[in-house]
Formats: C-alpha cells, sequence, structure tokens
C-alpha cells in the first residue's frame, strides 16, 4: 500500500477539521450562549467559614482556660512556703555548751518558820 503524499494528507485532514467545526456549530445555539442566573440565597465564602472557625477556636481556650482555673487546687495560685532541708547555722559550726538545768520552784506553798530568840 503506497502512503499518498503529505499535501494530500495535510488537505484530507483540513477538510475533515472543518466539517467537524461546521457540525458543531449548527448544534450551538443562542439559549446554549447564555449566562448562567446569578446564585439566590446567601453563598458561603472561605473568608466567612475560616472567620468562624477562629472565633470558635478562641471560645473554646477561653473555657480551658477557666475551667483549669477554676479546677485547679488553690495551694497552686498561693504557694505555701517549703522549709529548708536542715536548720539554720548560727555564726558557729560548734554546739552550745550544755548548762546545768536551774532549780525550777516548787508549786507548794512556801512555809514559814517563826524566828527564834
Amino acid at each position: 500500500m503506497a502512503t499518498p503524499p503529505t499535501e494530500d494528507r495535510h488537505a484530507a485532514t483540513e477538510a475533515r477539521l472543518r466539517a467537524a467545526l461546521t457540525a458543531r456549530a449548527a448544534q450551538v445555539t443562542h439559549h446554549d450562549l447564555r449566562r448562567e442566573p446569578p446564585p439566590r440565597g446567601r453563598a458561603r465564602s472561605v473568608r466567612g467559614l475560616y472567620g468562624r472557625g477562629l472565633a470558635a477556636l478562641a471560645v473554646a481556650a477561653a473555657v480551658a482556660a477557666v475551667c483549669l482555673l477554676t479546677l485547679l487546687p488553690e495551694s497552686r495560685l498561693d504557694p505555701i512556703p517549703v522549709q529548708p532541708a536542715r536548720p539554720p547555722v548560727t555564726g558557729t559550726d560548734r554546739p552550745a555548751p550544755e548548762q546545768p538545768p536551774l532549780p525550777r520552784p516548787s508549786a507548794e506553798t512556801p512555809r514559814v518558820v517563826p524566828p527564834t530568840d
């Protein structure tokens, strides 16, 4: 089978394309070229959803903060001072000398000794 010359192939392809475009153009009417009517009602945009989502997130964070501050024990908000691990050292490192205990006055009533002449 011999192939037709290049000019004949281009002419045949162009004739087929022109016939296809003419057929398609015959199918298009002025109703197909009219614009679509605008949408009715409220259209939601991404910006509106983003703003509402951000507001909801802020409200949730505020509620969580209030709950944590309310439910935490009072000791975390007002901590009690911690005692030192060992008693503080006063001046010297030697222990104080022991002193004998002082006599304690007794709880008895004192006796009165009559004077002798």
